[in-house]
């Protein structure tokens, strides 16, 4: 069994057994059945409060994340890939960068959010989670869905907090 492995089982082993000491955040106050109505049921200060942290270059490196969200885009549906395609365009504007200047820089086949394929969607999630962490953290917060497509241990690890929350019942 791979290291990867037997830390991501005792990861769950832990989560299951109830071992949530370091995960003690008292912002959250409701529990949860699964991801889903996590998702679905929880404000967007709770989200931006449990991912604030979930999401930097010391937790889960660049290296690590990139295959990660290549296979999380690509397994969500049309619509949402649309939605983070055009939340990350919009916080990236904010802070000066056209979507037509990171189209091409990007290497993306549109500068539109509504036509980019899962492949374009990616290369802009990888782009913000290296040059703009923030701005990763606050769209994974506004746009969970692509979160449960995340399968890297490491990955696991930084969102078990959200589990716990749902765990702990």
């Amino acid at each position: 069994m791979s290291s990867s492995d037997k830390y991501k089982r005792q990861i769950m082993n832990d989560l299951a057994g109830g071992n949530v000491e370091s995960l003690d955040d008292s912002s959250v106050k409701q529990d949860y059945d699964n991801f889903d109505d996590f998702a679905n049921r929880s404000s967007k200060e709770e989200r931006h409060s449990l991912f604030k942290n979930a999401f930097h270059h010391d937790k889960v490196s660049p290296e690590q994340m990139e295959p990660e969200l290549q296979q999380a885009i690509a397994k969500i549906k049309p619509q949402e890939r649309d939605d983070v395609a055009r939340e990350f365009f919009n916080r990236l504007k904010k802070r000066g960068l056209s979507d037509r200047d990171l189209a091409k820089q990007l290497g993306l086949s549109t500068h539109h959010a509504s036509r980019m394929n899962a492949d374009d969607v990616s290369k802009l999630a990888n782009f913000t989670y290296h040059s703009h962490p923030d701005i990763f953290q606050e769209v994974m917060a506004d746009r969970p869905a692509l979160l449960k497509f995340l399968s890297n241990p490491l990955v696991g690890a930084a969102l078990g907090i959200v589990a716990s929350k749902w765990l702990r019942r």
